[in-house]
């Protein structure tokens, strides 16, 4: 074989290397509490087809796991659907009368641009919640992510077909009214800012499965974490740290009967100061990052 056949070779193997998936280790956490095991391992809720994020250390906690713990189990569409007519309509109150020209602007072209069916009259019936919540999921629905294809929903698939119980910590009105029963400034400033990020949706949700995948704490606190605590201290409190802090106490609780648990979350809840770690650390249940 000639050098340049050798190179050519060569060239083509490292051209298949590059091509292959990432080497995947999402960060996995796991604590003991008398005759208790709880892992905690944090998920994305929209990703990709194809994400790699299975790892031998992962499947192993799984596999010993006996009952799963994720976010909510009734997220059937139905439900889901039901509950955003109940909550999430104002009917009398429609939405172009609640905020400013400018911000009125933005919704028409936000619409536009994530495909809505009716474009920007879809919105107008939505309460500012709701309006901020379809802005934030449609343009990523349109790229193609899969909320099916969420870790979440694999797990508990995973789960399920092999016989264990799969639990929520919260139910999908309790999710919901975390949006519907905030103040309506609360509620606006959270338009706003979903207005103030549009275009940068897939971008920065990319970002974040990257982190996630190579098990990026630190950045993943300071893409999700940090910059909702600054830019809207008031809903960082009402979306991360007090749930972080009643699913703490829960999840003590849970521990009080022996067993081995897997809990499944969003990744912002075990990155930052106000982490699921930090609220066990509370309840003297220490938690060690598996390497």
């Amino acid at each position: 074989m000639t050098l340049l056949q050798r190179l050519a070779r060569l060239a083509v193997v490292a051209l298949a290397l590059l091509a292959l998936p990432a080497l995947a280790q999402p960060a996995l956490w796991v604590a003991h509490s008398g005759n208790s095991t709880l892992y905690l391992f944090g998920t994305v809720h929209l990703l990709p087809d194809h994400t790699n994020w299975h790892d031998a250390q992962l499947d192993k906690a799984l596999k010993s796991s006996k009952t799963l713990y994720i976010e909510l189990t009734d997220d059937n569409q139905a439900n889901v659907q039901m509950l955003a007519l109940k909550y999430g309509l104002d009917l009398s109150h429609p939405l172009s009368s609640k905020v400013n020209e400018a911000d009125m602007r933005r919704l028409q072209q936000a619409a536009r641009v994530a495909g809505l069916p009716g474009g920007e009259a879809t919105l107008e019936p939505m309460r500012p919640w709701l309006a901020g919540l379809t802005l934030s999921v449609a343009p990523l629905l349109k790229a193609g992510m899969d909320p099916n294809s969420g870790v979440d929903k694999q797990l508990k698939a995973q789960f399920e077909q092999a016989g264990k119980p799969v639990k929520g910590l919260e139910t999908a009105e309790q999710q919901i009214r975390f949006f519907a029963d905030m103040p309506p400034a609360m509620e606006l400033a959270f338009l706003h800012s979903v207005l103030k990020d549009f275009g940068n949706a897939k971008k920065d949700l990319n970002e974040l499965v990257g982190y996630w995948q190579s098990g990026n704490v630190d950045a993943i606190a300071r893409k999700a974490d940090l910059k909702l605590r600054k830019q809207a201290p008031g809903l960082y409190k009402r979306l991360i740290a007090d749930r972080n802090a009643r699913w703490g106490r829960k999840l003590h609780d849970i521990m009080q009967t022996p067993g081995v648990y897997f809990v499944a979350v969003g990744a912002a809840h075990l990155a930052g100061p106000d982490s699921v770690q930090m609220q066990l650390a509370k309840h003297g249940i220490q938690t060690r990052r598996l390497p």
